[in-house]
C-alpha cells in the first residue's frame, strides 16, 4: 500500500463512501482532531508508568479510532434509501462511557478534594496530560459543531465529554503520583 496517492494534491479528500470534500471541510478537522487527541493520548501512556492506565490508554485509543471512522464517515452514503446500514461502522457504546465514569470515580475517591481550579503544569506527565485534555475539548466542540449540520450518534459526544473529564482527573492522580504540587488558581484581588 502507497503512503501517498496524490488525490489529495489539490485541497480535496475522501470520506468513508467515496465522496470528495475540502480539506478545510468542518468533518474533516474534526476528525482530524480526534487523530491529533489520539496521538496526545500515546504520548501521556508513553510517559506515566501505570500498567491499567496503560491498558484503558489504549482502550481510549482503540475508541477514538471508531469515532474518527463514524466522523469520516459520509451520512448519505452510510445508509441505503430504506434506512439499513451501507457502510459497516463500530459503535461508541454506553458501556464505553461508563468505564470512563467508573475509571473517573475510582480516582476521585484517592484525590484530595478540589475547591479550587488548578493551574496545569508541576511535572512534564501532568502537563501532557492536561494538553491532551485541553485537544479532547477542541475535538469535541467541533463534532458538536458538525453534530448540529449532519447528527451522528450521540454517543460519540457523550463519550468525548467523559474523556476529557477522565484526562482532568488522571492529570490530577499524575499529580498524586509524581508527589507534584497541584497549585490552585485564586484570582487576584482588583483594586
Amino acid at each position: 500500500m502507497k503512503i501517498y496517492t496524490k488525490t489529495g494534491d489539490k485541497g480535496t479528500t475522501a470520506l468513508f463512501g467515496g465522496t470528495r470534500v475540502p480539506k478545510s471541510h468542518l468533518r474533516i478537522d474534526a476528525y482530524g482532531t480526534v487523530d491529533e487527541l489520539n496521538s496526545h493520548i500515546g504520548l501521556v501512556k508513553d510517559t506515566y508508568e501505570n500498567k491499567d492506565v496503560k491498558n484503558l490508554l489504549n482502550r481510549i485509543q482503540d475508541r477514538l479510532f471508531t469515532i474518527g471512522a463514524i466522523l469520516a464517515t459520509d451520512p448519505e452514503k452510510a445508509k441505503l434509501k430504506n434506512g439499513k446500514e451501507r457502510l459497516t461502522i463500530p459503535k461508541i457504546s454506553q458501556e464505553d462511557i461508563e468505564k470512563l465514569e467508573q475509571e473517573i470515580d475510582q480516582m476521585n475517591e484517592s484525590l484530595p478534594e478540589m475547591t479550587h481550579f488548578i493551574l496545569p503544569g508541576g511535572h512534564p506527565s501532568v502537563s501532557n496530560c492536561h494538553i491532551t485534555r485541553c485537544v479532547c475539548r477542541r475535538a469535541e466542540r467541533l463534532a458538536t459543531a458538525l453534530y448540529n449540520l449532519e447528527p451522528f450518534d450521540e454517543e460519540v459526544l457523550q463519550y468525548l465529554n467523559r474523556l476529557s473529564d477522565y484526562l482532568f482527573v488522571l492529570a490530577r492522580k499524575i499529580s498524586q503520583d509524581v508527589d507534584a504540587e497541584e497549585v490552585k488558581w485564586i484570582p487576584e484581588k482588583t483594586k
